[in-house]
């Protein structure tokens, strides 16, 4: 979802109010969720990820955006993904995103699988491919009525359903990686039929779902032997909408503790850090500020974000190091 897509206050207003006008129009959902460490959250955006780490990865997401301002969006994600033969050759992966907005709700849910081809001594490329769906739930009774008769308003969307498939490439090596994904091909309109007729098709459509595209790629580079450094980037580009453009700069300290900062371009500046509490467990924390007129308003406090990483070897798979991706 394109949370940056409502850089004002009044922006969140009027997308509650197009809701309820009864005239025609063609609204828009959120697009893909927004992440600061999409650097650990990759099988989200890119089904070619699953199983590339060698080892069974789980990991827990919360992200609360724009504090202090009503409606403001929130995202709760859930991710497992490992390979599957002792080869590594195939891996499977699992993604469930929920990402709710003023009345809106939404939950993303795919299933992906990836095959793994060695291209060099230490290069491999990921081929993958995701399926699933989304369910859209819009609260519409409860909003403001500018129009106390207005039909639009009369029934919620409860659990509208609509399949999505998508498609990823992932070339990695022990300290490089790129990627390349579009984790939703399928557009889909979101109506009401009941809604629509009521109106006499004044309203062709209610919300569209836009494909993403995603390129993502970063490097490990070991300044001394307990410290590495790694650049890393994320773009995003949807339909109608400015490129997305994330950098972010990471420092990990004798392979457990991870600090450093991230700029999405012309909208906010971020600070990220992270802790291998063991071989297994890894938390990190991020914290986003503003850079356009919403980030100077009294009503934003910034945007947190926390994960919470669990990885299990068995006989076959080994711990992966760098941990960076």
């Amino acid at each position: 979802m394109n949370q940056q897509k409502l850089p004002l206050m009044k922006k969140l207003l009027l997308f509650i109010s197009i809701i309820t006008c009864s005239i025609p129009a063609v609204c828009y959902t959120q697009q893909d969720s927004q992440y600061t460490q999409y650097m650990y959250n990759t099988i989200s955006v890119n089904p070619a990820y699953a199983g590339s780490r060698g080892i069974l990865s789980i990991m827990g997401l919360y992200r609360t955006q724009w504090v202090g301002l009503d409606g403001a969006p929130s995202t709760q994600t859930l991710t497992l993904n490992s390979p599957i033969n002792e080869k590594n050759k195939l891996g499977i992966g699992l993604s469930i995103i929920n990402d709710a907005i003023g009345a809106t709700n939404e939950t993303n849910f795919n299933a992906s699988i990836s095959y793994t081809i060695p291209v060099s001594r230490i290069g491999k490329l990921n081929f993958g491919v995701n399926a699933g769906g989304n369910l859209l739930n819009v609260d519409l009774i409860t909003l403001r009525r500018f129009n106390p008769d207005d039909s639009l308003l009369e029934n919620n969307i409860d659990n509208k359903f609509s399949p999505n498939v998508g498609v990823g490439f992932y070339y990695h090596t022990n300290r490089f990686y790129l990627g390349i994904s579009t984790p939703n091909l399928l557009e889909t309109n979101h109506f009401n039929k009941d809604i629509l007729s009521n109106i006499d098709n004044q309203v062709s459509v209610f919300a569209k779902e836009r494909v993403n595209y995603y390129f993502i790629t970063g490097h490990v580079f070991e300044i001394v032997p307990y410290i590495k450094f790694k650049p890393a980037v994320l773009a995003k580009y949807i339909e109608g909408s400015p490129i997305q453009f994330d950098a972010s700069a990471n420092f990990m300290f004798n392979e457990k503790f991870t600090i450093g900062t991230a700029y999405r371009w012309s909208k906010a500046v971020s600070a990220i850090a992270g802790f291998q509490i063991s071989d297994s467990l890894m938390i990190g924390f991020s914290y986003d500020r503003e850079i356009t007129d919403l980030g100077q308003t009294r009503f934003n406090n910034g945007s947190y974000e926390a994960i919470l990483r669990f990885e299990l070897k068995n006989n076959h798979h080994q711990f992966l190091t760098p941990r960076f991706f």
